[in-house]
C-alpha cells in the first residue's frame, strides 16, 4: 500500500531582479521595503525571511507569517522547511514594527538567537536581522553587534 505525505511546495515568482545581492543591511532593508505591502506595514506585524544563494543573491522573499499589531509566530519548523527546500545558505530575517519603534524587544532577541543556534546544525548563515518601520527607516542586529 502507497502512503501519502503532505509536502511542502516552494515556487517561484520573478519580481526580484535575478542578478540582485546583498552587501549591507541597507541592501536589504531596501529590498524588504520595496516587496512589503506598504498597505499593511503599519497595521500588523508579519514576519519574512531573505533567502540567498551563497555569493548573497536573493533567490526570494518568503512570508513566514503574519500576527497582530504588536507580534506575530515564528516556527522554526516552517521557517527551516522553506530554507531547506529552496537551497538557500543564507538567510536575512525580518519583521516590522508598526509602531514605529526601532527597539528590538527581547522576544525578538531571543527567536534571533533560537534562529541562529538551529541555523548552524543546517551549515545555513544568518547574515542579520532586520526590523523595518512604515517610514522606512530601519534596525539591523548585525549592524548593532546584537547578531
Amino acid at each position: 500500500m502507497k502512503r501519502k505525505v503532505n509536502e511542502i511546495q516552494v515556487r517561484y515568482k520573478e519580481k526580484l531582479k535575478a542578478t540582485l545581492s546583498i552587501g549591507c543591511s541597507q541592501d536589504a532593508c531596501n529590498v524588504l521595503y520595496d516587496n512589503w505591502n506598504k498597505d499593511t506595514i503599519s497595521l500588523h506585524e508579519s514576519f519574512k525571511i531573505i533567502l540567498l544563494n551563497n555569493s548573497n543573491k536573493v533567490k526570494g522573499i518568503y512570508e513566514l507569517s503574519s500576527g497582530s499589531i504588536t507580534g506575530t509566530l515564528v516556527d522554526l519548523r516552517i521557517l527551516f522547511a522553506i530554507v531547506l527546500k529552496s537551497l538557500s545558505t543564507a538567510i536575512i530575517l525580518a519583521h516590522n514594527h508598526p509602531s514605529g519603534k526601532l527597539k528590538p524587544s527581547e522576544a525578538d532577541k531571543q527567536i534571533t538567537n533560537k534562529i541562529k543556534q538551529a541555523a548552524l546544525f543546517l551549515d545555513v548563515k544568518v547574515l542579520d536581522h532586520i526590523i523595518i518601520i512604515p517610514n522606512g527607516d530601519f534596525f539591523s542586529f548585525a549592524d548593532s553587534g546584537i547578531l
